[in-house]
């Protein structure tokens, strides 16, 4: 697996995770300054340049808000933690609409919950009034955490000052 670097925004806020080559290019441009590196360099024909683990960038960057990312399973299971928001399953998963695709409803995070196969067959096209099966949690936009969460799973030592809990 390729090193992944954490990336800030000049406000500190992490915004994303990208790759060591795209962290030391935009450290390069003076685009980056680093905030946190490994023990070991980087070491090039004629110049040798510090190894980043988290970046900061210099000028601040307008991220879109959340519910303008793309929805993706991962996305989804992630800010459910993983577990069936019907039973509490964490086997077997798959996404359901809460108001199905076929009454009406839309692929919005406010309208997809992770589910196991089990809950979404007996659940099937109906609404959860009509069947008796709400939501544990009310679907939300997920925090921007989850992001970072989805795009490394395993996350460094070095970023945890910079990540608030996830």
């Amino acid at each position: 697996m390729a090193q992944q670097v954490l990336v800030l925004n000049a406000t500190f806020e992490p915004i994303h995770v990208c790759s060591l080559q795209r962290a030391v290019v935009l450290v390069l441009k003076n685009k980056a300054e680093v905030l946190e590196r490994a023990h070991r360099a980087l070491r090039s024909a004629s110049a040798q340049h510090v190894y980043p683990l988290v970046i900061r960038l210099v000028t601040y960057v307008r991220v879109p808000r959340n519910e303008k990312r793309k929805i993706s399973r991962r996305a989804i299971f992630a800010r459910d933690n993983h577990c069936c928001q019907y039973c509490g399953a964490t086997t077997r998963l798959t996404m359901d609409h809460v108001i199905p695709k076929s009454r009406g409803g839309r692929s919005s995070w406010d309208n997809v919950v992770t589910s196991c196969a089990p809950c979404n067959i007996r659940k099937a096209d109906r609404l959860p009034d009509e069947i008796g099966m709400h939501p544990r949690v009310t679907p939300r936009i997920p925090a921007p955490n989850v992001f970072i969460a989805v795009a490394a799973p395993e996350r460094p030592v070095s970023w945890e000052p910079y990540i608030i809990s996830m």
